[in-house]
Protein backbone atom coordinates (compact mmCIF):
# COMPACT_ATOMS: atom_id res chain seq x y z
CA UNK A 1 0.00 0.00 0.00
CA UNK A 2 1.88 3.41 -1.31
CA UNK A 3 2.01 6.13 1.48
CA UNK A 4 -0.41 8.61 0.30
CA UNK A 5 -3.16 5.74 -0.06
CA UNK A 6 -2.60 4.75 3.63
CA UNK A 7 -2.76 8.65 4.89
CA UNK A 8 -6.02 8.46 2.91
CA UNK A 9 -7.86 5.90 4.93
CA UNK A 10 -6.14 7.04 8.13
CA UNK A 11 -7.58 10.50 6.96
CA UNK A 12 -10.90 9.10 6.70
CA UNK A 13 -11.08 7.26 9.79
CA UNK A 14 -12.17 9.91 12.30
CA UNK A 15 -15.45 10.33 9.61
CA UNK A 16 -15.80 7.05 9.58
CA UNK A 17 -16.17 6.44 13.23
CA UNK A 18 -18.26 9.85 13.41
CA UNK A 19 -20.45 8.31 11.22
CA UNK A 20 -21.12 5.28 13.12
CA UNK A 21 -21.58 6.65 16.11
CA UNK A 22 -24.53 9.32 14.63
CA UNK A 23 -25.98 5.85 12.99
CA UNK A 24 -26.06 4.05 16.38
CA UNK A 25 -27.30 7.20 18.34
CA UNK A 26 -30.45 7.76 15.87
CA UNK A 27 -31.12 4.01 16.31
CA UNK A 28 -30.98 4.72 20.03
CA UNK A 29 -33.31 8.14 19.62
CA UNK A 30 -35.72 5.82 17.65
CA UNK A 31 -35.95 2.77 19.92
CA UNK A 32 -36.24 5.63 22.77
CA UNK A 33 -39.45 7.05 21.25
CA UNK A 34 -40.68 3.60 20.23
CA UNK A 35 -40.49 2.34 23.47
CA UNK A 36 -42.25 5.56 24.71
CA UNK A 37 -45.40 5.06 22.56
CA UNK A 38 -46.03 1.80 23.24
CA UNK A 39 -45.81 2.64 26.91
CA UNK A 40 -48.84 5.46 26.36
CA UNK A 41 -50.74 3.13 23.77
CA UNK A 42 -51.11 0.43 25.88
CA UNK A 43 -52.24 3.39 28.83
CA UNK A 44 -54.37 5.11 26.58
CA UNK A 45 -58.56 4.07 26.63
CA UNK A 46 -60.28 2.83 23.73
CA UNK A 47 -63.12 4.95 22.82
CA UNK A 48 -65.98 2.46 22.66
CA UNK A 49 -66.66 -1.54 22.77
CA UNK A 50 -65.26 -2.59 19.74
CA UNK A 51 -61.99 -4.01 18.15
CA UNK A 52 -58.81 -1.24 17.44
CA UNK A 53 -55.51 -1.01 15.74
CA UNK A 54 -53.03 1.78 16.33
CA UNK A 55 -49.52 2.59 14.67
CA UNK A 56 -46.72 4.39 15.48
CA UNK A 57 -46.11 7.48 16.26
CA UNK A 58 -49.70 8.21 16.45
CA UNK A 59 -51.08 7.43 19.87
CA UNK A 60 -54.42 7.01 18.96
CA UNK A 61 -57.06 3.59 17.98
CA UNK A 62 -58.56 3.51 14.91
CA UNK A 63 -61.77 1.12 14.83
CA UNK A 64 -61.46 -2.06 12.69
CA UNK A 65 -63.59 -4.82 12.23
CA UNK A 66 -63.39 -7.69 15.21
CA UNK A 67 -62.79 -11.34 14.28
CA UNK A 68 -64.37 -14.33 16.06
CA UNK A 69 -61.75 -15.83 18.40
CA UNK A 70 -60.79 -19.44 17.77
CA UNK A 71 -62.96 -22.42 19.53
CA UNK A 72 -59.58 -23.31 21.27
CA UNK A 73 -59.92 -23.75 25.15
CA UNK A 74 -56.87 -22.21 27.22
CA UNK A 75 -57.60 -24.65 29.82
CA UNK A 76 -57.74 -24.02 34.01
CA UNK A 77 -55.26 -25.95 35.60
CA UNK A 78 -55.45 -29.36 36.58
CA UNK A 79 -52.62 -30.49 39.05
CA UNK A 80 -52.73 -33.55 37.38
CA UNK A 81 -49.40 -35.48 36.93
CA UNK A 82 -47.39 -31.88 37.19
CA UNK A 83 -45.21 -31.42 40.13
CA UNK A 84 -45.40 -28.47 42.09
CA UNK A 85 -43.40 -25.43 43.92
CA UNK A 86 -40.00 -23.43 43.37
CA UNK A 87 -37.82 -24.89 41.01
CA UNK A 88 -39.46 -27.23 39.02
CA UNK A 89 -40.96 -26.56 34.82
CA UNK A 90 -43.35 -23.51 34.61
CA UNK A 91 -47.28 -23.87 34.04
CA UNK A 92 -50.88 -25.69 35.50
CA UNK A 93 -50.27 -24.24 38.55
CA UNK A 94 -46.70 -24.02 39.34
CA UNK A 95 -46.15 -20.07 38.46
CA UNK A 96 -46.18 -17.25 40.41
CA UNK A 97 -49.01 -14.88 40.75
CA UNK A 98 -48.48 -11.23 42.11
CA UNK A 99 -51.34 -10.64 44.81
CA UNK A 100 -52.54 -7.44 46.17
CA UNK A 101 -55.17 -6.79 49.64
CA UNK A 102 -57.59 -4.25 47.20
CA UNK A 103 -58.91 -5.10 43.66
CA UNK A 104 -56.42 -4.80 40.70
CA UNK A 105 -57.66 -2.74 37.88
CA UNK A 106 -55.10 -3.21 35.26
CA UNK A 107 -52.24 -5.37 34.47
CA UNK A 108 -49.65 -4.76 32.20
CA UNK A 109 -47.09 -8.37 31.35
CA UNK A 110 -43.69 -7.73 29.72
CA UNK A 111 -40.22 -9.96 29.64
CA UNK A 112 -38.02 -6.53 30.20
CA UNK A 113 -34.94 -9.25 29.72
CA UNK A 114 -34.16 -12.09 27.21
CA UNK A 115 -30.71 -13.96 27.27
CA UNK A 116 -29.83 -17.24 24.97
CA UNK A 117 -33.37 -16.70 23.36
CA UNK A 118 -33.02 -18.74 19.76
CA UNK A 119 -36.13 -21.25 19.55
CA UNK A 120 -39.65 -21.85 20.67
CA UNK A 121 -42.25 -24.68 19.36
CA UNK A 122 -45.21 -25.68 20.44
CA UNK A 123 -47.05 -28.61 19.55
CA UNK A 124 -44.32 -29.33 17.14
CA UNK A 125 -44.51 -25.98 15.47
CA UNK A 126 -41.73 -23.31 15.33
CA UNK A 127 -42.91 -20.02 17.36
CA UNK A 128 -46.30 -21.26 18.07
CA UNK A 129 -47.08 -20.23 21.63
CA UNK A 130 -49.77 -18.00 23.94
CA UNK A 131 -49.18 -15.02 26.15
CA UNK A 132 -51.56 -14.76 28.62
CA UNK A 133 -52.49 -12.78 31.65
CA UNK A 134 -54.75 -14.72 33.92
CA UNK A 135 -57.03 -13.65 37.34
CA UNK A 136 -57.37 -15.98 40.05
CA UNK A 137 -60.28 -18.29 40.28
CA UNK A 138 -63.25 -16.70 41.84
CA UNK A 139 -67.14 -16.71 42.73
CA UNK A 140 -68.12 -14.81 39.91
CA UNK A 141 -72.16 -14.09 40.15
CA UNK A 142 -72.29 -15.98 36.45
CA UNK A 143 -71.98 -18.80 38.23
CA UNK A 144 -75.44 -18.65 39.70
CA UNK A 145 -76.67 -21.50 36.89
CA UNK A 146 -74.45 -24.14 37.81
CA UNK A 147 -75.42 -27.53 39.37
CA UNK A 148 -74.10 -26.10 42.67
CA UNK A 149 -73.50 -22.51 42.62
CA UNK A 150 -71.10 -22.68 45.96
CA UNK A 151 -69.18 -25.02 44.21
CA UNK A 152 -68.54 -23.46 40.58
CA UNK A 153 -66.01 -20.62 39.86
CA UNK A 154 -65.45 -17.86 37.27
CA UNK A 155 -62.19 -17.08 35.41
CA UNK A 156 -60.99 -14.39 33.00
CA UNK A 157 -57.92 -15.00 30.49
CA UNK A 158 -56.58 -12.33 28.66
CA UNK A 159 -54.80 -13.75 25.90
CA UNK A 160 -52.19 -13.20 22.16
CA UNK A 161 -52.86 -16.49 20.13
CA UNK A 162 -49.95 -16.03 17.33
CA UNK A 163 -52.34 -16.62 13.88
CA UNK A 164 -55.13 -16.21 15.34
CA UNK A 165 -54.81 -12.32 17.30
CA UNK A 166 -56.32 -11.15 20.49
CA UNK A 167 -59.22 -12.03 22.88
CA UNK A 168 -60.49 -12.87 26.17
CA UNK A 169 -61.67 -16.09 27.25
CA UNK A 170 -64.16 -16.62 29.94
CA UNK A 171 -64.37 -19.98 31.95
CA UNK A 172 -67.11 -21.85 34.51
CA UNK A 173 -64.93 -24.62 36.55
CA UNK A 174 -67.29 -26.69 37.37
CA UNK A 175 -70.74 -25.62 36.20
CA UNK A 176 -72.28 -29.55 35.30
CA UNK A 177 -75.39 -28.25 33.93
CA UNK A 178 -76.06 -27.40 30.46
CA UNK A 179 -73.45 -24.49 29.37
CA UNK A 180 -75.31 -20.98 28.75
CA UNK A 181 -75.91 -20.17 25.47
CA UNK A 182 -73.37 -19.52 23.75
CA UNK A 183 -70.60 -21.18 25.91
CA UNK A 184 -68.37 -24.26 24.66
CA UNK A 185 -68.64 -27.69 27.31
CA UNK A 186 -65.15 -28.76 28.62
CA UNK A 187 -66.08 -31.58 30.68
CA UNK A 188 -67.86 -30.28 33.83
CA UNK A 189 -66.70 -26.57 32.99
CA UNK A 190 -67.53 -24.06 30.09
CA UNK A 191 -65.68 -21.59 28.34
CA UNK A 192 -66.65 -18.71 25.35
CA UNK A 193 -64.65 -15.42 24.30
CA UNK A 194 -64.86 -12.13 23.43
CA UNK A 195 -64.90 -10.91 20.17
CA UNK A 196 -61.63 -10.79 18.62
CA UNK A 197 -58.84 -8.36 16.53
CA UNK A 198 -56.46 -9.80 14.05
CA UNK A 199 -52.69 -9.87 15.22
CA UNK A 200 -49.48 -10.78 13.38
CA UNK A 201 -47.47 -13.85 14.44
CA UNK A 202 -44.55 -12.68 16.34
CA UNK A 203 -41.72 -14.47 16.14
CA UNK A 204 -39.45 -15.85 19.26
CA UNK A 205 -37.16 -13.60 19.36
CA UNK A 206 -39.18 -10.54 19.76
CA UNK A 207 -40.46 -11.12 22.81
CA UNK A 208 -38.65 -8.50 24.61
CA UNK A 209 -40.68 -6.00 22.62
CA UNK A 210 -44.16 -7.96 23.14
CA UNK A 211 -46.60 -6.28 26.00
CA UNK A 212 -49.95 -7.71 26.95
CA UNK A 213 -52.07 -5.64 29.11
CA UNK A 214 -55.65 -6.49 30.85
CA UNK A 215 -57.92 -4.02 32.27
CA UNK A 216 -61.50 -4.15 33.84
CA UNK A 217 -63.85 -1.68 34.74
CA UNK A 218 -67.06 -2.51 36.93
CA UNK A 219 -70.17 -1.57 35.41
CA UNK A 220 -68.08 -0.74 32.05
CA UNK A 221 -65.83 -2.82 29.77
CA UNK A 222 -62.65 -5.11 30.17
CA UNK A 223 -59.88 -4.47 27.69
CA UNK A 224 -57.11 -6.42 26.22
CA UNK A 225 -54.55 -4.82 24.60
CA UNK A 226 -51.34 -6.08 22.68
CA UNK A 227 -48.36 -4.23 21.17
CA UNK A 228 -45.19 -4.36 19.17
CA UNK A 229 -42.74 -1.77 19.35
CA UNK A 230 -44.68 0.00 15.85
CA UNK A 231 -48.38 -1.48 16.25
CA UNK A 232 -51.13 -2.10 18.61
CA UNK A 233 -54.46 -4.11 18.90
CA UNK A 234 -56.96 -4.15 21.28
CA UNK A 235 -60.47 -5.40 21.90
CA UNK A 236 -63.24 -5.13 24.55
CA UNK A 237 -65.69 -7.21 26.32
CA UNK A 238 -68.87 -6.32 29.19
CA UNK A 239 -67.20 -7.10 32.52
CA UNK A 240 -70.37 -8.00 33.30
CA UNK A 241 -69.69 -11.15 31.62
CA UNK A 242 -67.85 -12.52 34.87
CA UNK A 243 -68.06 -9.44 37.21
CA UNK A 244 -63.81 -9.39 37.42
CA UNK A 245 -63.69 -6.41 38.25
CA UNK A 246 -65.07 -6.68 41.61
CA UNK A 247 -63.22 -9.68 42.35
CA UNK A 248 -59.71 -9.31 40.68
CA UNK A 249 -56.98 -9.34 43.38
CA UNK A 250 -54.10 -11.81 41.88
CA UNK A 251 -52.39 -12.14 38.00
CA UNK A 252 -50.76 -14.61 36.90
CA UNK A 253 -48.54 -13.77 33.85
CA UNK A 254 -46.18 -15.55 31.10
CA UNK A 255 -45.65 -17.72 28.27
CA UNK A 256 -47.38 -20.66 27.84
CA UNK A 257 -48.20 -23.42 24.92
CA UNK A 258 -50.40 -23.03 22.20
CA UNK A 259 -54.06 -23.98 24.17
CA UNK A 260 -55.50 -27.43 25.28
CA UNK A 261 -52.78 -27.50 27.78
CA UNK A 262 -50.06 -27.65 26.11
CA UNK A 263 -46.42 -27.09 26.60
CA UNK A 264 -43.91 -24.18 25.06
CA UNK A 265 -40.41 -25.60 24.77
CA UNK A 266 -37.36 -23.11 24.64
CA UNK A 267 -34.00 -23.64 23.54
CA UNK A 268 -31.11 -24.72 26.76
CA UNK A 269 -29.63 -21.26 27.71
CA UNK A 270 -32.80 -19.94 27.25
CA UNK A 271 -33.18 -17.32 30.32
CA UNK A 272 -36.36 -14.63 30.43
CA UNK A 273 -37.44 -12.07 33.06
CA UNK A 274 -41.33 -11.87 33.33
CA UNK A 275 -42.64 -8.78 34.86
CA UNK A 276 -46.28 -8.32 36.51
CA UNK A 277 -47.15 -4.50 36.64
CA UNK A 278 -50.37 -3.76 38.27
CA UNK A 279 -52.77 -0.80 38.77
CA UNK A 280 -55.29 -1.23 41.93
CA UNK A 281 -56.46 0.54 44.54
CA UNK A 282 -53.23 0.42 46.79
CA UNK A 283 -49.75 1.44 46.35
CA UNK A 284 -48.03 -1.39 48.42
CA UNK A 285 -45.68 -4.20 46.82
CA UNK A 286 -47.63 -7.54 46.05
CA UNK A 287 -47.52 -10.44 47.27
CA UNK A 288 -45.38 -13.03 45.10
CA UNK A 289 -47.25 -15.69 45.25
CA UNK A 290 -45.53 -19.33 44.51
CA UNK A 291 -48.11 -22.01 43.03
CA UNK A 292 -50.61 -19.94 42.14
CA UNK A 293 -50.58 -20.39 38.67
CA UNK A 294 -54.01 -20.40 36.96
CA UNK A 295 -53.33 -22.24 33.75
CA UNK A 296 -52.90 -25.71 32.38
CA UNK A 297 -50.42 -24.38 29.64
CA UNK A 298 -46.88 -24.92 30.28
CA UNK A 299 -43.21 -24.16 29.31
CA UNK A 300 -40.20 -26.17 29.65
CA UNK A 301 -38.64 -23.12 32.04
CA UNK A 302 -37.92 -23.25 36.16
CA UNK A 303 -38.48 -20.35 38.01
CA UNK A 304 -36.30 -18.61 39.71
CA UNK A 305 -36.92 -16.32 42.72
CA UNK A 306 -39.33 -13.58 42.96
CA UNK A 307 -38.99 -9.91 44.10
CA UNK A 308 -41.37 -7.25 44.35
CA UNK A 309 -42.16 -3.62 44.75
CA UNK A 310 -44.17 -0.94 45.67
CA UNK A 311 -45.28 2.45 44.34
CA UNK A 312 -47.51 4.02 41.95
CA UNK A 313 -47.38 0.77 39.71
CA UNK A 314 -47.02 -2.53 41.97
CA UNK A 315 -44.89 -4.89 40.46
CA UNK A 316 -43.77 -8.68 40.54
CA UNK A 317 -40.72 -9.67 38.97
CA UNK A 318 -38.85 -13.04 38.52
CA UNK A 319 -36.82 -15.11 35.87
CA UNK A 320 -37.31 -18.98 34.34
CA UNK A 321 -34.79 -20.52 32.36
CA UNK A 322 -33.32 -23.27 31.16
CA UNK A 323 -29.36 -24.48 31.78
CA UNK A 324 -27.60 -24.99 28.78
Amino acid sequence: MSISMSKCIAASLPAMLLLATATQAAASEIDRLQDAWQSTIIKTPVPKEGCFTASYPVAAWKPVACTVAPKIPFVPRSGGGHKRGIGLTVGDGNDYSAVVNGLISTTVGTFPLTTGLKTETGDGQANSYSLQINSQFFASPTCSGASDPASCLGWEQFVYFPGYGVFMQYWLINYVNKCPKGWYTYGSDCYTNSAGVSAPSEPIKKLKTLKLSGNAVANGIDTLTFSTKTKAYSTTGKDSVMDLAAYWNASEWNIFGPGGGSEAVFNKGTTLTVNIALTDSLTTAPTCQADDGTTGETNNLTLGTCTTSGGATPSAQFTESIAK
